[in-house]
């Protein structure tokens, strides 16, 4: 599934893919989703930029056929945000179409396969045609609408199919229990 608007984010993401190894070809997804929305050049249609008012919508831009990424849009009303996850090994490539985005990461420092120590790494606050990468094992963040007053979105470019991941529930003493989540599109 593709929209006319991302025919250019698309073959650009194509060219991306081809530049070798995963450090290469982050850095050329974020280089060309920069370049495309400080241009102009990522449209979207209203029916992929509406928020839901209970959780941030997940909506498939793009699949490409041969499964080397996938292209998805988040809408994020104010307040919305991710608990503490991961990507499941999967790399990612962010970039804010609309609005601000709040993006706190974490290093997972102690794990006995169900109980996770995390310590805080940074926050990271990014406006629009700015994006950032996450390559395993440097995964683990927070990402949430950074404003109050009005709704983001954000275009997440993924190294195949993002299916699952881990989400990492704080629990009294501190440490985080892991949970497995099946991921699905909204609408």
């Amino acid at each position: 599934m593709s929209t006319p608007a991302s025919t250019d984010l698309i073959v650009c993401l194509d060219a991306a893919l081809a530049a070798g190894d995963t450090d290469e070809v982050t850095r050329a997804v974020k280089g060309e989703l920069e370049r495309l929305i400080r241009g102009g050049h990522v449209v979207l249609p209203d029916r992929l930029r509406t928020p839901r008012a209970d959780s941030y919508a997940r909506r498939l831009l793009h699949r490409d056929p041969g499964g080397a990424y996938t292209a998805v849009v988040m809408t994020w009303a104010p307040g919305q945000q991710t608990s503490l996850h991961d990507h499941a090994g999967i790399w990612c490539v962010e970039g804010v179409v609309d609005g601000e985005i709040e993006v706190s990461e974490f290093e997972l420092v102690a794990d006995d396969g169900t109980l996770c120590e995390f310590e805080p790494r940074g926050r990271v606050r990014a406006s629009v045609g700015s994006a950032g990468c996450l390559i395993p094992p440097f995964e683990y963040h927070v990402m949430g609408n950074a404003l109050a007053e009005r709704s983001a979105v954000t275009v997440h470019v993924y190294g195949g199919e993002l299916e699952t991941c881990h989400v990492f529930d704080r629990r009294p003493d501190g440490r985080f229990e892991r949970r497995l989540r099946t991921l699905a599109y909204d609408d």
